[in-house]
């Protein structure tokens, strides 16, 4: 199977992990050899409920038995993306209250650049240094990272950037913004918070200009930092929410939301803003319902806000020099890039998954499932001092 693995699959990466996966359930992951690999990544923030929740299952199992797709997105009526889109709305803010459907996060950010573009008859898009949106190529033009763009330009025009927390840039955002598009905690920059009402005062900004505040919620959404969204912490509520990722319970989804006004201009003058055939898919839709109700309904994001405080007393370790983050979005910064890497692969070999960010190299991503035990958290921890121990003791 590897040797397949590297011939027929394309790679994203010179040296991929390659572990061979057999099954998966709960907090673990095992390989064809029937290892068990401890889950801290929950396929980076992707699978909220851990692998095969009993109640995602089922949702997915009931929806096989009624139809798979049947039409192009936005069509007909499927009871299960109906339902989804009906409780994002209740568990929102008056103003978020209807719902775009796709496949990924990605796609979802391209429809909130062209939602921007659409209903400001404006073409700028400002993002963040060391933002990280997604890999299309209207979502990679919102990077500011030139080796990884460099390859594939020209890229979409138009769009500038501000540092994050630095509301001297705020400036910046002009008669001519379209909109502004900020990840509500920055993800690939090493799980950056906003300090000092920084959204707060990008929205006010964007008000005085008449430019839309688009917040990419496909990390810190869907419960990881205690809150159903992200910016529920920060004071501020964005004239449009991304998410993805966390939402789809291990299935492959995206979403952008909006108010009615602003997203009705996707539906005409031209029809058709946005298309997608596979958006708000059924099985889908059912899975992300199913996970929805089960965050919305028990504890786990209160459960999050305590588990992280477990992680933090764990994993103090002269090695470890700050722990980023909120809730379940953690990042553990270690002194330089080398010790990371060391550490995130001899992880693996001690059955722990962890993983890197994309920008702050230091960093160890932290990212289980909401429902990790504080058991399985304090086993996590323990493999991470044992190898950090063996680590510092090399190199003093």
């Amino acid at each position: 199977m590897k040797s397949d693995f590297f011939k027929y699959q394309a790679q994203t990466s010179p040296h991929p992990l390659a572990v061979e996966i057999s099954h998966a359930e709960g907090s673990y992951i095992y390989d064809t050899n029937n290892k068990a690999y401890l889950d801290f990544v929950a396929g980076v923030s992707a699978c909220s409920l851990g692998h095969r929740h009993p109640r995602v299952v089922n949702a997915i199992k009931k929806q096989l038995d009624s139809y798979l797709h049947v039409m192009v997105y936005g069509e007909y009526i499927q009871e299960t993306a109906v339902e989804l889109s009906k409780l994002l709305a209740k568990h929102l803010p008056a103003s978020l209250e209807k719902t775009y459907l796709v496949n990924s996060g990605t796609e979802a950010i391209e429809g909130a650049i062209k939602l921007a573009r659409r209903s400001t008859q404006r073409q700028e898009i400002i993002s963040a240094h060391n933002a990280y949106h997604g890999n299309t190529l209207g979502s990679l033009s919102l990077m500011d990272f030139e080796e990884r763009k460099a390859p594939f330009k020209p890229l979409l025009p138009g769009v500038s950037h501000i540092r994050f927390n630095n509301e001297d840039d705020l400036e910046l955002i002009t008669e001519k913004t379209a909109g502004v598009i900020l990840e509500t905690i920055q993800g690939g920059a090493g799980f950056i918070e906003p300090q000092n009402d920084y959204l707060a005062n990008v929205k006010k900004r964007c008000e005085a200009v008449g430019a839309l505040l688009i917040l990419d919620e496909i990390q810190p959404g869907v419960g990881r930092t205690g809150k159903l969204f992200g910016f529920e912490n920060y004071n501020c509520i964005p004239d449009v929410l991304v998410t993805g990722k966390g939402l789809g319970g291990g299935m492959p989804i995206g979403a952008f939301t909006a108010s009615a006004k602003l997203m009705d201009t996707l539906s005409d003058n031209p029809k058709m803003g946005h298309i997608t055939t596979f958006g708000g898919h059924p099985v889908i839709a059912a899975a992300a319902l199913a996970t929805l109700q089960e965050i919305t309904e028990s504890d786990l994001m209160a459960e999050a806000l305590v588990k992280e405080q477990l992680f933090r007393k764990h994993l103090k370790h002269p090695l470890i020099t700050e722990i980023r983050g909120k809730g379940l979005m953690l990042a553990a910064l270690t002194p330089s890039a080398d010790i990371t890497n060391e550490l995130v692969l001899e992880a693996q070999n001690e059955g722990l998954i962890l993983f890197w960010l994309l920008f702050e190299t230091r960093a160890i991503r932290i990212t289980p499932p909401l429902t990790i035990s504080n058991e399985e958290i304090i086993k996590g921890c323990g493999i991470v001092i044992a190898i950090l121990n063996k680590i510092q003791k090399r190199i003093q």
